[in-house]
């Protein structure tokens, strides 16, 4: 009966599918990157097969390819880089993930992520810097240039408000949060978290990484 109820809804290809994070970045200097785990959520009340996909398969090493995620819970699967190499420096490689129900072959949704192999976290980090800095400098030209030609005053873009990077650091303190159900940690149990929760918050913290990188 329940199958019947919600079966108009299952439109192949429609489904949406909550994973996080949907970018994956390693670097060749911390071997703890090497490995990475990707969380599927599933707030459905029917089970989800899974299956992921790559564009070069030859490069990664992917723990539980497939399998299934109950209602409402989630599953964590892991990613390892094995071929950290020069020549793969700054590629960009795509995973799929592709959900069905159990009792279906179709895929109902797909969510693809992205995959790069940076040389160190260090130089990414000064380049970013930098980057920064050149593009602050540019505000500046272009904002004086602006006040010496225009009368109006015009003021540059100021970057996030601190409302949005304290909501960011909320969600980003949501997800890190046990889910309920799980016995061993010393966190107290009001501030465990159902799936549902986690998944407010992800989605929150998507838009909040859109508006950032929009500013």
């Amino acid at each position: 009966m329940q199958q019947q109820k919600r079966q108009p809804e299952l439109v192949e290809g429609n489904l949406p599918v909550f994973v996080f994070p949907t970018e994956l970045i390693f670097y060749a200097d911390d071997q703890s990157t090497h490995k990475q785990v990707l969380t599927l959520y599933n707030p459905y009340e029917f089970a989800l097969k899974f299956k992921v996909l790559c564009t070069t398969p030859n490069k990664y090493t992917v723990a539980d390819a497939a399998g299934a995620v109950k209602p409402q819970c989630c599953i964590d699967i892991v990613i390892r880089h094995r071929d950290v190499r020069a020549s793969h420096f700054g590629v960009i490689d795509k995973f799929r993930l592709q959900v069905s129900e159990q009792s279906q072959r179709k895929a109902l949704g797909r969510k693809e992520i992205i995959a790069t192999l940076l040389p160190s976290a260090k130089e990414q980090q000064q380049k970013e810097e930098e980057e920064k800095r050149i593009k602050e400098h540019l505000t500046e030209s272009v904002f004086f240039e602006q006040t010496l030609c225009q009368p109006e005053n015009r003021t540059a873009s100021s970057g996030p408000s601190l409302l949005t990077v304290f909501l960011g650091i909320v969600c980003v303190a949501a997800l890190m949060l046990p889910t309920l159900g799980d016995m061993e940690t010393l966190v107290p149990l009001y501030l465990h978290l159902s799936v549902n929760q986690k998944l407010v918050a992800a989605y929150v913290l998507g838009l909040i990484t859109m508006v950032i990188l929009k500013t």
